[in-house]
């Protein structure tokens, strides 16, 4: 069974050690270590997940406010979808199964969500 989970747990360990990383390098700092977001940087265009890196910095560090300044749908919709998708394809790989497509209940909406919120944030800035 160990073997058939190895990936969703890297993948959380992955996560996990971006965050830590976070502990210690500010997003929100001119020059920072971490670069900005390519197709902001290019394009001055902000893609639905700009200023995430900048949302989870700020709740690792207690900043609620902050993180929802940064990217509230992000925060509000993006990390709990992303939690329900670890959980899934973690399951499923305990059980044996592949991971299962997303529905199109789901895909759909979620979309329909990052296009309306690109366009909102980006027509309003």
């Amino acid at each position: 069974m160990v073997a058939r989970v190895v990936r969703p747990v890297v993948a959380a360990a992955v996560a996990v050690a971006g965050c830590g990383v976070l502990v210690f390098v500010d997003p929100t700092r001119p020059g920072s270590f971490l670069p900005p977001c390519p197709l902001y940087f290019l394009t001055g265009i902000q893609c639905p997940a700009c200023g995430s890196t900048r949302m989870v910095y700020s709740l690792i560090h207690g900043d609620l406010a902050g993180a929802w300044h940064y990217n509230a749908v992000m925060l509000v919709v993006g990390l709990p979808l992303l939690a329900w998708l670890w959980a899934r394809w973690f399951l499923a790989a305990r059980a044996g199964r592949p991971n299962p497509p997303v529905s199109r209940k789901v895909g759909v909406p979620v979309v329909v969500a990052a296009v309306v919120w690109m366009l909102a944030r980006n027509l309003v800035s």
